[in-house]
């Protein structure tokens, strides 16, 4: 059994900015860009930070990684058809190039990362 130590700063961490509809667009519009929809009521989206933290620091300078609160950018999330959260989507020049909705293992969603990076 894994226990995670989960407090309230989930969402204000120096590592993953958090976005928001006034600077959302210039964040996402050149290279690779990851965006972890999420919530802090959703227990799977708290579970992944850590982990998106981790995959940061391993892509850095290869992929620019935010977060945006779907509670408090209704308008960002509508935009990216988010219905279901965690939800993450990976941009390309301010394009979707791929989306993984739901937890899963660091291995995996860096599987799925790296991809992108060889292409």
């Amino acid at each position: 059994m894994i226990i995670f130590n989960v407090g309230k700063k989930m969402a204000n961490n120096d590592k993953v900015p958090e976005l928001t509809n006034s600077g959302f667009e210039d964040f996402i519009k050149k290279g690779l860009v990851f965006i972890d929809f999420f919530a802090e009521w959703c227990m799977p989206c708290i579970m992944m930070t850590p982990i998106i933290d981790e995959l940061s620091d391993k892509f850095k300078g290869k992929i620019k990684f935010g977060k945006v609160n779907v509670g408090d950018n209704e308008g960002i999330a509508q935009k990216f058809n988010v219905s279901s959260i965690p939800n993450f989507t990976l941009l390309k020049d301010g394009k979707i190039i791929e989306q993984f909705v739901g937890a899963m293992s660091p291995e995996d969603l860096e599987e799925r990362l790296s991809k992108f990076i060889e292409q």
